[in-house]
């Protein structure tokens, strides 16, 4: 490994153990970006179904339903039978689940306005670039 390499690695990887620490200390361990992304649209769309949630997220019905059985079974969010067509399934989210993404928003605002704090505007631009780079590239 070049040692730009060596350096990148040691300073992403405490870069992540910074994140992972946040996510243990909320009690979050288990939580994917899929389950967090799930309980996130179900806040903003109280009593919505599996059906709007693979829809809007663009995952399989398969696949939302796997994760939503999950958040189910470790009280993230609740299931309730449609009173009006019971055919239908409304979901719901739990305190723990507001929990989750209450924390995680204070979490992300608190990074972002120290990041702020510590770069000049135009280290803030190049650096965004390079998100946006990163992020268009990886696939996981």
């Amino acid at each position: 490994m070049k040692p730009i390499e060596k350096k990148f690695f040691d300073t992403f990887t405490d870069f992540q153990c910074l994140i992972l620490a946040h996510m243990n200390k909320g009690d979050i361990n288990g939580i994917t970006a899929s389950h967090y992304n799930i309980i996130e649209f179900i806040l903003r769309k109280k009593g919505s179904t599996g059906k709007e949630i693979a829809t809007a997220l663009k995952i399989s019905p398969a696949a939302v339903s796997k994760q939503l059985k999950t958040l189910i079974n470790n009280d993230f969010i609740t299931q309730e039978q449609d009173k009006a067509d019971r055919r239908k399934f409304r979901l719901n989210v739990t305190e723990k689940g507001k929990f989750v993404v209450e924390n995680s928003e204070t979490f992300r605002k608190k990074i972002t306005q120290q990041t702020m704090a510590i770069l000049s505007p135009a280290e803030l631009d190049h650096f965004n670039d390079l998100l946006s780079k990163i992020l268009s590239e990886i696939k996981l």
